[in-house]
């Protein structure tokens, strides 16, 4: 399935790969399938499909991933909707 992009290049998910123990808990929460399982360790597959709900986050008990949850693309394109303008994040 595919899964929407939302703002091209301005997400701040950010996963630390040395942090990283595989055990998968961020696939199972991300709503957009944003997480892939390479061999040992889970990488980003799609950062362009990621709303910054911030469940990968939230339900890393390692603390390998980090995300401003509520700001940039999911804000971004709510506010479009709410407004009627364009989205933009505001990170630039």
């Amino acid at each position: 399935m595919d899964h929407p992009t939302y703002l091209k290049n301005v997400v701040t998910l950010k996963l630390d790969q040395e942090k990283c123990t595989g055990c998968g808990m961020c696939m199972d929460v991300c709503p957009h399938a944003v997480f892939k399982m390479n061999t040992r360790h889970v990488e980003i597959q799609n950062r362009d499909a990621c709303m910054e709900c911030g469940a990968c986050a939230k339900n890393c008990d390692f603390g390998a991933i980090t995300v401003n949850a509520g700001v940039g693309c999911a804000a971004a394109i709510i506010n479009s909707m709410i407004t009627g303008g364009e989205p933009s994040c505001g990170c630039s």
